[in-house]
């Protein structure tokens, strides 16, 4: 069985974590938890995991600076994001230095959570990383950590509860390389677009499209950094249909071009 330590600020949500699946039918056992970063360190200093799951904002040491000072420690665990929204910046971040994936948080899934646990299962096959953190072997990041963004304007908590709103999230996320557009959500919950339009933006901060743009873009990063397709195949299957919109886009979120980020993720 394969260590995890869970590591997230928010009572509740460590608990949905916790219970949305059954761990040892995956390979793993939750062995510990921690509420902030400075504790967790400890802990992996102590008796180093093989998984650390762990939440991007909290308080005293973000998930960022666990990360990076568990590198700094010569500890090898594999790390997976827990992310807002409103946190692709140092979600990008985490992934440079050595993150193996993130999970969103609002929209997180029993096959979100058993894709990503199959994915570091596979990474773990060649070698446990506490074995690796005992030997010394740790991964040199390949970008410094720049500030973690800041939380959304809306809680968590109060986002989740409306089910119009899940019910779209969801939808996106099932659905985000289709023609997806306010009008066929809108038709989806049976409400007016200007309703629809107006209660997304309240409940999570952003606009519908800035939404489906950052999911389909996320999308568009893994395909980048774990395929070999070209670009504008990339951004045909994560719904962008017009090769320079789908770049234009990607830069606009990003800062780089979906090229400069595969060079750069492989240099």
């Amino acid at each position: 069985m394969y260590k995890v330590l869970l590591v997230e600020d928010e009572t509740f949500v460590r608990e949905s974590v916790k219970e949305i699946i059954r761990w040892e039918e995956m390979g793993f056992m939750l062995a510990g938890e921690a509420s902030n970063g400075v504790e967790a360190l400890e802990i992996i200093k102590r008796d180093p995991p093989d998984l650390v799951l762990c939440d991007i904002v909290m308080p005293q040491m973000d998930g960022l600076a666990l990360l990076k000072e568990t590198r700094s420690a010569g500890i090898g665990s594999k790390f997976v994001m827990l992310t807002c929204i409103g946190d692709f910046e140092a979600m990008r971040q985490a992934m440079e230095y050595g993150a193996s994936n993130y999970i969103l948080k609002l929209s997180m899934s029993v096959k979100d959570l058993r894709e990503t646990l199959a994915k570091v299962s596979r990474e773990l096959s060649g070698g446990s990383a506490a074995a690796a953190a005992r030997t010394g072997a740790a991964l040199q990041p390949s970008a410094s950590l720049q500030p973690s963004a800041s939380r959304p304007p809306i809680a968590e908590r109060e986002r989740i509860t409306h089910p119009e709103v899940n019910k779209i999230i969801q939808y996106i996320e099932q659905h985000y390389d289709q023609d997806i557009t306010l009008g066929s959500l809108s038709r989806y919950v049976m409400m007016g677009e200007n309703y629809v339009s107006a209660l997304f933006k309240k409940k999570t901060g952003e606009t519908l499209i800035h939404y489906l743009h950052r999911t389909r873009v996320d999308k568009a990063i893994e395909l980048l950094m774990n395929t070999d397709l070209p670009v504008n195949r990339i951004g045909q299957r994560v719904g962008f249909m017009n090769d320079n919109y789908f770049i234009k886009i990607f830069k606009r979120m990003t800062g780089t071009t979906p090229s400069q980020y595969r060079n750069h993720r492989t240099i």
